[in-house]
């Protein structure tokens, strides 16, 4: 689905993007219009097949011409400025070295662009892709010819641009508003009126913004920038990139797309497809309906994509689940399918939607990853009874905000004995940014301290009596079975 002229997935976005004229910082300046379309993240290909903006292209104006970071700092897992003018874009939605982005928990910061020399310009186009919040843009953009006194070429933040020789062209921002889904493809056009030409430039300045102030995820995927010369030959665009040849994509009988990527770990290229792919295949949709909510609608597209030298286990973003190949191997045999389970409940609860809901609670991060592990262990798994608390050791380290399969086998208790529906409760409450503490008063009449309380008096019950205490020697008891979790928390 396209859509254009508005911010993505946004009818009412008409008053998101202003444009203005170009002064004398570029000469011969008509006035500006601001174009952008989206194609939501389901539709998204590499052929970045916008109808309305110009399409990326090999031979524009930005070609050879220098990016530099005037401020901010940028991501240490971004492809830094050398890949905006590289005439590539991404072969997928949540590729960090094929994109430029800022820090994450940033505030932006500003790029400057010197084309080496004046021309005039018709167009400034940039594109944008990314599953989640980083698609969108923000943006000011400035230009100047650079012979204004006093031109400062890298102001910094703090600085108004305005009063160094650059004039403001145009004010971009994309974003939904309080739209639930931002993810998708983004182009964005800064154009002159049919016939006519933004200026006689040589510098361009763009002063960008995150897409979110809540949470650290929310700085653009910026895939290319382009600049359109009036007088430069006609636009080749940007062949489309082959997928890595070890990506292989399911459909499921809903439309959700299923994305396998073992381009860099080729050995668990059989494990991945024969093992891993059916289980996921069948237990997404078994997942989804679990975990509905009024209004909303679970990502149609997943990518599962494992990285050779990544550290830990496995974590999600978005709708991408990365995992450790290291880890990985080591546990074929054992928790590595459940693991993956754990992470596709993450993609469904999509609880980053409620950080853009004005007012929004934050949810308590041992009850997010206690309900996925709840699932995993009382669901997906039972039979192998990984979240039950099985000697006196774990007993007393347990606490029912402990997190992952602790707080799992706490939230069995709660279901089993108050409300067969409470999961489905708080993730509905959380996925909106209305969880509390009082929630739990409201459910079960009890509060969440008293439960945990409750809960543990149930454990002790079942478990063998202490030992007798003796006057023998005292010796170091074997260690339990772990309780921690096998998944690291995830963004």
């Amino acid at each position: 689905m396209h859509y254009s002229n508005r911010s993505l997935f946004n009818p009412g976005w008409g008053a998101g993007i202003a444009a203005l004229a170009l002064g004398a910082a570029c000469v011969s300046a008509a006035e500006a219009q601001v174009k952008t379309e989206g194609i939501a993240d389901d539709e998204a290909t590499a052929s970045f097949a916008f109808t309305k903006v110009t399409r990326p292209s090999v031979n524009d104006a930005a070609t050879g011409a220098m990016f530099q970071v005037i401020d901010g700092t940028v991501d240490p897992n971004s492809g830094g400025v050398a890949v905006l003018n590289d005439n590539k874009v991404p072969s997928e939605d949540d590729q960090p070295r094929a994109n430029f982005f800022f820090a994450a928990g940033s505030k932006g910061g500003r790029l400057g662009l010197d084309l080496g020399k004046t021309i005039d310009v018709r167009e400034v186009n940039t594109y944008s892709w990314h599953p989640a919040e980083r698609a969108p843009q923000v943006y000011n953009l400035y230009a100047s010819d650079g012979q204004a006194a006093g031109f400062n070429a890298a102001p910094k933040r703090g600085t108004d641009p305005a009063t160094c020789g650059w004039r403001l062209v145009g004010k971009v921002d994309t974003r939904a508003g309080n739209s639930t889904e931002m993810g998708g493809q983004c182009g964005v056009s800064v154009t002159a009126p049919e016939g006519e030409k933004l200026g006689a430039c040589r510098y361009l300045l763009f002063d960008i913004f995150p897409t979110s102030q809540e949470g650290a995820f929310g700085q653009t995927f910026f895939s290319e920038i382009d600049v359109v010369d009036a007088k430069g030959a006609a636009p080749e665009f940007v062949p489309t990139l082959a997928k890595p040849e070890g990506q292989k994509a399911f459909t499921l009988a809903d439309g959700t797309r299923m994305i396998f990527d073992t381009s860099e770990t080729p050995d668990l290229r059989d494990w991945a497809l024969n093992t891993l792919a059916p289980v996921a295949q069948e237990w997404y949709p078994k997942l989804v309906a679990m975990l509905p909510s009024e209004g909303y609608t679970a990502p149609k597209k997943v990518s599962i994509v494992f990285f050779d030298k990544m550290p830990g286990v496995a974590d999600t973003a978005g709708t991408r689940i990365r995992c450790a190949a290291p880890w990985f191997r080591q546990n074929l045999k054992g928790e590595a399918v459940g693991s993956v389970v754990h992470e596709l409940v993450h993609v469904i609860q999509q609880y980053g939607r409620a950080r853009r809901q004005p007012g929004a609670q934050r949810n308590p991060g041992w009850l997010v990853e206690g309900l996925t592990d709840y699932i995993r262990w009382y669901h997906y798994e039972p039979q192998s009874k990984g979240a039950e608390i099985k000697t006196r050791r774990q007993f007393e380290r347990a606490r029912y905000d402990a997190s992952y399969r602790v707080t799992g086998n706490f939230l069995n208790y709660v279901v089993a004995h108050y409300d067969r529906d409470l999961i489905q409760k708080l993730n509905a409450a959380m996925r909106e940014g209305k969880y509390s503490e009082k929630l739990w008063t409201d459910l079960t009449g009890k509060k969440v301290e008293d439960l945990g309380a409750e809960w543990k008096a149930d454990l002790e019950s079942k478990l063998p009596p202490a030992p007798a205490a003796t006057n023998a020697p005292a010796t170091t008891p074997p260690a339990d079975p772990p309780v921690s979790p096998t998944v690291p928390a995830t963004k």
